[in-house]
């Protein structure tokens, strides 16, 4: 089975609850992107644990029933409203109702947050990208990979020639494919995640 069809098919085999390696594959595939919006909204480390813990539970009898409708909305937004609330649950919990909370958070726990929740579409987006860069490091030469993550780090294609010994169109190469290689990656990754065929 090909990489690209096992991906393809993970929502419907995490459906299954006795298929254990469809569910290590889809934690490890999302484990990052919870934990990191976790973060971003003032939770501590352990306080992430707990939040996942409650993810990965609420995942595992919701996805049972779940069928994925493009008209009823993406599987990004039905895993950020799950995400949000266990963060909400979380606090609400009685051993943490003395604790003071983060100004960030209230508008999650107040259940007034309207419109588009920007940091998790940050965190969706920043998710992609690792994922892609994960598989790309498997595919590319580890020179080329490491001359594309001086060039994110700001360096000049000129300060990189040198550091590589090699030419500035050699560079200038290496970005174009690269980066081309990763929006189609990032853009196979979202296809199969709304389980579309690549």
């Amino acid at each position: 089975m090909s990489g690209n069809t096992t991906r393809t098919t993970l929502l419907i085999r995490v459906q299954n609850a006795d298929d254990l390696a469809a569910w290590d594959e889809f934690e490890a595939r999302y484990r990052g992107l919870v934990y990191n919006y976790c973060r971003s909204r003032g939770l501590q480390a352990a306080d992430c644990e707990d939040v996942q813990q409650m993810v990965w539970m609420h995942l595992a009898r919701g996805m049972r029933n779940f069928e994925y409708d493009p008209a009823k909305g993406r599987f990004r937004d039905y895993l950020g409203c799950i995400v949000r609330n266990a963060i909400s649950r979380h606090f609400r919990r009685e051993d943490q109702a003395k604790t003071p909370l983060d100004t960030t958070l209230l508008a999650i726990l107040s259940g007034d947050q309207v419109g588009p929740d920007h940091e998790w579409e940050r965190e969706w987006v920043d998710h992609h990208y690792r994922l892609a860069m994960s598989t790309l490091q498997q595919t590319f030469e580890p020179k080329s990979v490491m001359m594309f993550e001086q060039l994110l780090a700001g360096n000049s294609v000129s300060e990189i020639a040198a550091s590589f010994q090699t030419s500035e169109q050699s560079v200038h190469k290496v970005k174009q494919r690269i980066r081309a290689r990763l929006k189609q990656l990032i853009a196979e990754q979202i296809r199969e995640e709304n389980g579309s065929e690549t």
